[in-house]
């Protein structure tokens, strides 16, 4: 079947994966700009300084362990380390290129992130950088040259080092106001340019990974539920200020989700997934919801966390909840509390155990043919908000064959049972679904390890793990098929 006239096909970027440029055209520095790389084996690492001149590394973790960084140290460049977002794979100089190649495709939508820190150096400077305003001027009028639309992430794990240095991250409410103006700037500066914002990517990323997701350098559980508290009332004023500038915005939430099967049918697992969804959906809950659950407070009763909080912070939550709401899905977890059972078979889930079901590609990441299905029907019967999923991809080490090519048979096929998944959620269970952006469209550094051989474009970039390459851009196999795919709006998949 297919997907309506409006539906927004595209792919889906980060500034501090892709952009580079990291110390051009005026821009500051950023969390992600003193870390360093990593790969599936090794943890990427934040580099910091002491005042008397020591330096060393803090290793960064995804799944919730703190952040061992010394309370006398701030983040920073030390010799001899590689920051592969420094020129990760250079957007800010291959911009023209790189649009005209998802033109080819047929994108109806591109999915960027503005770097802060190239808007405000220091992120609450005086006056915004009109070097770094005239870059992004540049991408959005060749996008609406080429009919594409710009959706826009405020934040994608991109907060200014000043910032973090200065008030340790996203604990400290002075965030909001900063972040308020940083919205405020750019809503008036790109309005009639950019319709669709998101305010803080994959927002449960404070749970996850705080230093990625906040900014944090003093992780505890005090810290992430404040850090988490200060993000969804930024978001709020963001939500109120779009609406204010230009009522033909639409501010959305972006969440990382997957969804989670119970290991066996004992009670315990059950609650283990329960449980899972609280996590999750709790800053759902919050930004599109408009109130901290029950289950949530109780949480910090039971951990003795106290708010810094507003009366009056409870009406912006309650009163300027998000458009719509969008979301990463890559696919899906299990969860038991027979461990040892689990493990004896099957593949590495993302998520928990193994699930005896799925393939995996080499990072372990299990491919799920109905995890959009899923996602897509818990979010809809949950929020009633328009969806869109911004985030969806397989990294995979591709090469170059003797041909010259990239023959990524696996993505098509990944890519193939992911959008049928989302098919049956809109056209059997009738969901609501703005639009699709495809994971890293053009190659990118992952986030997670850093490296580039994980790569998830439909165009390969000429780069290794340690920045070598000439930056030549190669449209994949997948290339072609999601140009047939867009064209004939989704109902033929075929390779």
């Amino acid at each position: 079947m297919a997907f309506k006239e409006s539906f927004l096909w595209g792919g889906a970027t980060a500034a501090n994966q892709y952009e580079g440029g990291f110390d051009e055209g005026g821009k500051g520095l950023n969390a992600i700009d003193v870390v360093t790389n990593g790969s599936a084996t090794e943890p990427r690492c934040v580099t910091w300084k002491k005042a008397d001149g020591t330096t060393g590394k803090s290793p960064i973790s995804w799944g919730g362990e703190y952040l061992d960084f010394p309370a006398d140290a701030e983040p920073a460049l030390v010799d001899g380390f590689y920051y592969p977002s420094h020129t990760a794979t250079d957007f800010y100089h291959h911009y023209e290129e790189d649009l005209k190649l998802m033109a080819e495709m047929g994108f109806k939508c591109f999915r960027l992130s503005l770097n802060w820190s190239r808007i405000f150096p220091n992120g609450d400077d005086p006056e915004p950088n009109q070097e770094g305003l005239a870059f992004y001027d540049k991408v959005f009028d060749l996008c609406h040259q080429y009919g594409m639309e710009p959706l826009v992430t405020l934040s994608h794990y991109e907060t200014p080092l000043s910032l973090m240095i200065r008030f340790r991250g996203w604990h400290d409410r002075r965030m909001i106001d900063i972040f308020e103006n940083y919205a405020k700037t750019v809503f008036k500066y790109y309005k009639g340019k950019v319709k669709y914002w998101l305010t803080f990517n994959e927002i449960n990323a404070m749970e996850m990974c705080p230093y990625m997701g906040g900014g944090l350098l003093d992780d505890n559980a005090q810290n992430r539920a404040q850090g988490a508290y200060n993000q969804f009332v930024a978001s709020a004023k963001a939500v109120r200020a779009a609406h204010e500038i230009d009522p033909e915005m639409m501010v959305g939430q972006m969440l990382a989700y997957q969804p989670a099967y119970a290991y066996t049918c004992d009670p315990a697992d059950q609650v283990l997934v329960l449980e899972h969804d609280q996590q999750m959906l709790f800053y759902t809950d919050v930004q599109s919801g408009g109130r901290y659950p029950d289950y949530q407070w109780k949480k910090y009763e039971r951990e003795g966390i106290k708010l810094d909080d507003e009366p009056e912070d409870y009406e912006l939550l309650k009163n300027y909840t998000v458009d719509f709401l969008s979301f990463s899905c890559y696919g899906s977890g299990v969860l038991t509390t027979h461990e040892t059972e689990a493990k004896a078979s099957g593949n590495l889930g993302m998520n928990g155990v193994k699930n005896p079901y799925l393939e995996t590609n080499a990072w372990g990441w299990a491919t799920d043919p109905q995890c959009l299905r899923l996602a897509l029907n818990t979010l809809w019967d949950r929020y009633h908000k328009p969806l869109w999923i911004v985030e969806n991809g397989i990294g995979w080490n591709d090469q170059i064959a003797e041909d010259g090519k990239i023959h990524d048979d696996y993505r098509i096929k990944y890519l193939q049972a992911n959008i049928q998944s989302m098919d049956d959620a809109v056209n059997i269970d009738g969901v609501d679904l703005m639009g699709y952006t495809m994971w890293g469209c053009i190659d990118l550094v992952s986030n997670g390890t850093g490296e580039m051989k994980k790569r998830y474009g439909f165009v390969y970039v000429d780069r290794d793990d340690r920045g070598n390459g000439s930056l030549k851009r190669i449209p994949k196999d997948s290339f072609y098929w999601y140009k047939k795919v867009i064209e004939s709006k989704g109902s033929d998949l075929s390779m």
